[in-house]
């Protein structure tokens, strides 16, 4: 069933390197079954709620990738929109998470509209490469800011400073640096599932020197998703319409970008490509993405992505879609497993988050640095978006920035429609905040 089905022999595989992949992928990623909850609850989404619809979102749209799309590819919340969700959107909305949730459905179904026509390709292929790279780059120095924070390591300082060093001597500081030392260690030997590993030891030593409550209880049945299943609206009021368009199109732009990154490297690496180039099923696996940001916003949490962790798999020798079906039925193993991952602590996981920004701002060397006018915008991108803690600010500073100097330094022909159109959407943005902010003066 599995030979007709998948074409493993064609593939050059078998069942049993396939559910290895699969084993393989899913040890890669199963940290966001608990870092997820840890940064969505602090948008005020309940914790246990969020990790069991990370878990359910996470295995329905990896075994639809696996079975429509027929690719070795995990999908999961993606790491950034989900403190771009808690840290800056939530707080933009009078702390409305179910209106976040919100903008996170409409920019999935968009995306779903714009993945099955052409519209999708020229409008990736419109972007800059600099800007894409610095809005990686910049998402991944946002994790890493807010990951220092949740360590202790850095905390805010409104007296003589922005920010200023934590109490280092801290027992839980001191844990965190472990799980940063042990994680980079681990990963840098390439051992499989490094990052999990970082935050269990972490767990395990805060339960051992009781900084951490003991839970009481291994496994138990899945918590309720009431508290966040299906609580999404999308009202946004008078005075919240901006904030709604522009959350809704950096959600967009962002899943865009890193689903057709993710997928085209995974592929490339295991060599999945066709002849020409191209990703075998690449509009069923976008669909698949977008669709998986509708049904993570229906269940309670961020857009779900594909995960360059998939990669992992691939190396262990999965080559189609079983090995995501694998992942997914584990992804729902998971979910009996709550009062474990409800219980790690915010500085276990904080480790993760610094390990994922250490992956996100290496494309920085891939910019043309000497060409001032690509260099100076990617900079102003990748700075601003954790100075002004919003993703929306930066990439909409990114693009203003990049438009404004092209055109003054006469490069007009680098400059496309494309481009333009979402520096100009910005600009309104920018323009209707200072009327509302005139207004209330008034």
């Amino acid at each position: 069933m599995f030979e007709r089905y998948f074409g493993l022999q064609a593939h050059g595989t078998t069942v049993r390197r396939e559910v290895v992949a699969g084993i393989t992928t899913f040890l890669t990623m199963a940290y966001i079954v608990v870092v997820n909850p840890d940064v969505l609850s602090n948008g005020g989404l309940d914790r246990s709620a969020v990790f069991v619809a990370t878990c359910l979102a996470s295995a329905l749209t990896t075994i639809l990738m696996g079975l429509w799309a027929r690719l070795p590819v995990a999908l999961a919340p993606g790491m950034g929109l989900n403190a771009f969700l808690a840290f800056t959107v939530v707080p933009a909305l009078n702390y409305d998470w179910r209106l976040a949730l919100g903008c996170v459905f409409l920019a999935g179904a968009l995306f779903v509209a714009i993945s099955i026509t052409p519209a999708r390709e020229w409008l990736i292929n419109s972007l800059p490469r600099s800007l894409k790279l610095s809005i990686a780059a910049g998402i991944g120095f946002f994790l890493a800011l807010i990951g220092l924070h949740q360590a202790g390591i850095v905390t805010s300082n409104g007296s003589n400073s922005l920010l200023t060093a934590g109490s280092l001597s801290d027992p839980r500081v001191l844990l965190a640096a472990l799980g940063f030392i042990v994680i980079f260690a681990l990963a840098a030997r390439r051992v499989i599932g490094a990052v999990m590993i970082g935050i269990i030891l972490v767990t395990v030593l805060a339960f051992a020197f009781e900084l951490q409550p003991v839970p009481g209880a291994i496994t138990s049945l899945p918590p309720s998703m009431a508290p966040t299943l299906f609580q999404l609206h999308f009202d946004p009021g008078s005075t919240a319409e901006g904030i709604v368009a522009s959350t809704v199109l950096v959600f967009l732009l962002v899943m865009m970008l890193d689903t057709s990154g993710t997928l085209t490297a995974v592929a490339y690496q295991g060599k999945l490509t066709t002849e020409d180039g191209k990703l075998p099923n690449a509009r069923k696996a976008l669909t698949t993405d977008a669709v998986g940001s509708m049904l993570g916003a229906a269940c309670g949490t961020s857009p779900v992505t594909a995960y360059i962790e998939s990669s992992a798999g691939i190396q262990a020798g999965g080559r189609s879609g079983l090995t995501a079906v694998v992942v997914g039925v584990l992804f729902l193993l998971a979910l009996f497993f709550s009062p474990i991952a409800t219980s790690v602590p915010a500085y276990a996981t904080a480790p993760a988050l610094i390990f994922v920004a250490v992956l996100m701002v290496g494309g920085l060397k891939e910019i043309n640095w000497d060409d001032l006018t690509e260099a100076a915008p990617a900079l102003l991108t990748a700075l601003a978006i954790p100075f002004t803690y919003s993703i929306a600010s930066g990439i909409g500073i990114g693009f203003i920035a990049y438009v404004a100097i092209k055109a003054v330094s006469g490069r007009w022909k680098d400059l496309n429609a494309a481009v333009v159109v979402i520096a100009l959407a910005f600009i309104a943005k920018i323009v209707m905040d200072a009327q509302n902010f005139g207004g209330s003066a008034g």
